[in-house]
């Protein structure tokens, strides 16, 4: 952006940018009271100073509290002066002219960082950023595909893009990052979970290629990429849904019941019982894969959009200033050539009044991106509130582990169990078993209240399981 900026004069931030900036983008009463009190800068969480041809960050210690912090389209050459700002979650310093990535030590909680068109070179200086997990840095001057390596120490990073940098040019860029970040969820836009691991495995064994063997098996070996196994089952929240993980889990701590497994017709009762409660289980299991997919394919279309609606908007942009540099190139030379004074101050009007014209033509596109994006946005929101919520009700309604599935098993167990155990008891009492029981057996045995002591305390844990089950469920499609 800084060829656009070489007429104007450099800014550094001060007190005045700083408070027409709040009172721009804070509500008219916070404005106001900013405009009279200047120590109000501690309630303003959020700041943006786009376009403002700032040269140096500097006196925004007194906005300590800042979440949201926008540098873009400047030209700012060092990242510094933020060292007050520890509670900055997203942080925007895109379009600069910023060579190293440096003065973000305090910033441990940001989540969302971008660099994107500036000058960088090297990967370094973000080993306090653990929460980061947006990262862009596209457009810059990366060319050391192995520096993407130094990324793995920033464990939550699941969205990153490295795009229009000079290692991208690399055969093998994409295999080299999804092999060396096997966390990543997305890359330069793009879904890498699904297609590059079929691309992955369609490669392992027909390549001669040693190199690319091994980014294969270290992505592959990763287990972070492919969305089957746990992994998968704990995204689509039906982990220990499959099989008797669930049913074994009931009974993994439980040793009173399975004292009883040596009485007369418990031990056939308690061989029926996981069959039903397994298949239960597996119901659950096979809905929410289905509704999985649905959220998946869901994200997906969503960034293949997003994807579409940046690359036509950047494709006219390059359009709309490739057509002003080659008139202005024209221009330039015509003045050369001129032969009055006259023709050369009109063709430096024109140039003028064409840089407005610019101007405009780019504020129009950047308008209509962001009335897309915000479209898009919506829409995406609908559709997976529509989807979240239906995965929600359902395992609530229709396929509930309360009323007539899991816990109403589970409860029919029980009583079956208490009315064999009864029965065992009075049969006893009238002598007629022979009392040829371990040791441990005839001690839960001893009388009737310390059987069904026993015997509820069971089944109370059981419960509690089951109901730790469905909230987890619950829980967990809620905080996605």
């Amino acid at each position: 952006m800084s060829q656009f900026f070489s007429n104007v004069e450099p800014n550094i931030i001060d007190d005045e940018m700083v408070q027409k900036a709040i009172e721009e983008k804070c509500p008219e009463d916070l404005g106001d009271l900013a405009r009279v009190e200047n120590t109000n800068f501690k309630v303003v969480t959020e700041l943006q100073l786009s376009f403002k041809s700032i040269l140096q960050i500097d006196n925004l210690w007194p906005l300590e509290n800042l979440t949201k912090l926008q540098l873009d389209n400047n030209v700012i050459e060092k990242i510094e002066g933020l060292e007050s700002l520890v509670h900055l979650v997203w942080l925007d310093l895109s379009f600069n002219n910023i060579e190293v990535i440096e003065g973000l030590d305090t910033l441990v909680k940001l989540q969302d960082l971008s660099l994107y068109s500036n000058r960088i070179s090297k990967l370094e200086h973000m080993d306090a950023l653990q929460e980061l997990q947006i990262f862009s840095v596209g457009k810059n001057n990366l060319s050391i595909l192995e520096d993407v390596v130094y990324l793995r120490r920033l464990k939550n990073l699941r969205t990153l893009n490295l795009s229009g940098n000079p290692f991208c040019n690399k055969e093998h860029y994409m295999l080299f990052v999804v092999a060396h970040l096997p966390s990543l969820v997305y890359l330069d836009f793009k879904l890498v979970r699904d297609s590059t691991v079929r691309f992955l495995h369609s490669l392992i064994g027909k390549s001669d290629n040693s190199i690319l063997q091994r980014f294969c098996f270290v992505a592959l070996g990763a287990g972070s990429l492919q969305k089957s196994g746990s992994q998968k089952h704990t995204t689509a929240f039906v982990e220990h849904l499959n099989g008797s993980f669930l049913f074994d889990s009931l009974y993994a701590e439980d040793t009173e019941v399975a004292k009883l497994a040596s009485l007369p017709e418990v031990e056939d009762l308690l061989q029926a019982y996981p069959s039903w409660f397994v298949s239960v289980c597996e119901n659950l299991y096979n809905y929410g894969l289905e509704e999985y997919e649905k959220r998946e394919a869901e994200v997906s279309k969503f960034y293949k959009r997003l994807h579409e609606i940046l690359t036509v908007n950047q494709q006219e942009s390059k359009r709309i200033i490739s057509d002003f540099e080659n008139r202005n190139q024209r221009r330039l030379d015509e003045i050369y050539h001129a032969r009055s004074g006259d023709i050369a101050e009109s063709k430096r009007a024109e140039g003028k009044e064409d840089i407005l014209q610019l101007w405009d033509a780019l504020m129009t596109l950047e308008a209509l991106v962001s009335n897309d994006l915000e479209e898009l946005l919506q829409d995406f929101k609908r559709s997976i509130d529509v989807i979240a919520s239906t995965f929600i009700e359902n395992i609530q309604r229709i396929y509930p582990f309360h009323s007539i599935q899991c816990r109403d098993l589970e409860n029919q167990h029980h009583e079956k169990l208490m009315e064999m155990t009864f029965a065992i008891l009075e049969k006893l009492d009238n002598r007629e078993l022979e009392e040829d029981f371990p040791d441990d057996v005839r001690r839960l045995l001893v009388d009737k209240d310390t059987t069904v002591n026993a015997i509820n305390m069971s089944h109370s844990i059981r419960l509690r399981k089951i109901d730790k089950r469905e909230s987890d469920m619950l829980c967990n499609t809620y905080q996605w």
